[in-house]
């Protein structure tokens, strides 16, 4: 029953699948560069510092965008606001 789970896309990672994780080892996307944003606001960030992260996001496969946030939401780095329309768009192109 559980595979029968919608997200509701109102975050950009998924609530209920960060329950189900229990794995504390944090993934990297050759992206450890984004450390340095953690515990910012997503609200504060410059256009050129949305745009290291947009670099990223672009330079990886579709069907890795959803770990990719996961990645960020367990390092405490809020994406973007300005790109979150647009990592929506390329996880739903994923499915």
């Amino acid at each position: 029953m559980a595979n029968d789970f919608v997200c509701c896309g109102r975050h950009a990672v998924c609530e209920h699948d960060a329950l189900l994780d229990t794995e504390d080892e944090v993934e990297y996307f050759d992206d450890e560069e984004l450390d340095r944003f953690r515990l910012r606001p997503a609200d504060a960030y410059s256009a050129a510092e949305e745009e290291e992260f947009r670099e990223v996001v672009y330079t990886m496969r579709v069907n890795e965008v959803g770990d990719w946030l996961h990645s960020l939401e367990k390092r405490n780095i809020e994406l973007p606001e300005g790109l979150r329309d647009e990592v929506l768009m390329l996880m739903s192109e994923s499915h």
